[in-house]
């Protein structure tokens, strides 16, 4: 349960208050020029694709779109609440979603069905941190 109170749609945080909830929520994520930022290292251009994929699908799911910097070995996520000119609920849930399903790892959990991908550079699509 979050410790911050439910804005309406529209109400933005201000920066104190984007920087607490980051530090608090998504340590990862920081704020730049007005936008939560996320940037996400990959094995190269597979992983690339996949992490782009999974954001788009994630985005269109939620009707929130992000910005996205695309490169062989990295995403790099930006969100802002365009009509709202700020950052807004939607961009935590959004980049709390993203967070979690990028960095998804079946094999960390004990007694998983999953294994998660070889311990080997060669299967290996993202960089955890």
């Amino acid at each position: 349960m979050s410790q911050w109170r439910k804005k309406t749609p529209d109400e933005t945080y201000t920066v104190d208050e984007v920087e607490a909830r980051l530090k608090a929520e998504l340590p990862k994520w920081f704020l730049e020029d007005g936008w939560i930022r996320r940037k996400y290292k990959t094995g190269g251009w597979k992983g690339t694709l996949m992490v782009v994929n999974t954001v788009g699908h994630l985005a269109e799911a939620a009707w929130h779109h992000p910005d996205l910097t695309v490169s062989f070995a990295f995403v790099t996520v930006k969100l802002m609440n365009h009509a709202a000119k700020g950052i807004t609920d939607k961009d935590f849930a959004l980049a709390a979603k993203i967070e979690e399903v990028v960095m998804w790892q079946p094999g960390t959990v004990e007694g998983s069905a999953l294994a998660g991908t070889p311990d080997d550079p060669r299967f290996k699509y993202i960089k955890y941190d």
